[in-house]
């Protein structure tokens, strides 16, 4: 792997205060978040990119809850955000907003991604493991409810699977009802 590795920086936020790190791998920039003093066995949050639930807010999802709730147990617990840029489970911002609209036609999210010629799921995860290592972390409490995730992280140890439970809306329910259902998340 060609990654370009940026240098440490404060980010003092609404949740904490948190050293920054930025990983460059091809075009895709995923940012660190984490505390100075890490937990031996930190607790780990591999959060994909969702500009419609993380920035703007969006109902029809519950990444932004899933953000905010794992920033706040970073600080408890001296943990680490792996911001993955993989938009729209890795088919990027067009193609999601593209398949937003066939959900708005009648298709849940994966039926609206395989319209569009993609995996109800495209995205990887070897970068976490790039990143953990630099970090010499080997061991992690993940926080997810995503099997392929735990599956998918190789060469660290995921000691505990954490789960990470959001309310859902009337807007997502559906949504999570099929990730629980046809994708197998632990929800």
């Amino acid at each position: 792997m060609n990654i370009d590795i940026s240098e440490v920086a404060n980010l003092p936020s609404r949740f904490g205060d948190f050293k920054v790190k930025a990983f460059k791998e091809g075009n895709k920039e995923h940012l660190v978040i984490y505390k100075d003093a890490l937990d031996e066995i930190p607790i780990v949050r591999v959060h994909s990119e969702c500009l419609t639930g993380d920035a703007i807010g969006s109902l029809k999802c519950d990444c932004r809850d899933q953000l905010e709730y794992a920033l706040k147990l970073a600080e408890e617990t001296n943990g680490i955000v792996i911001y993955l840029r993989q938009e729209g489970r890795n088919i990027g911002l067009l193609n999601k907003i593209n398949a937003y609209a066939l959900q708005d036609k009648g298709l849940n999210t994966i039926e609206a991604n395989h319209q569009l010629g993609f995996g109800a799921d495209e995205r990887t995860y070897e970068m976490v493991t790039y990143i953990l290592h630099h970090f010499n972390i080997h061991k992690i409490k993940l926080l997810t409810n995503n099997p392929d995730k735990v599956n998918s992280i190789s060469d660290i140890e995921i000691v505990e699977r954490i789960p990470i439970i959001m309310q859902s809306n009337i807007h997502n329910k559906d949504y999570l009802n099929v990730k629980k259902d046809d994708m197998g998340h632990l929800l």
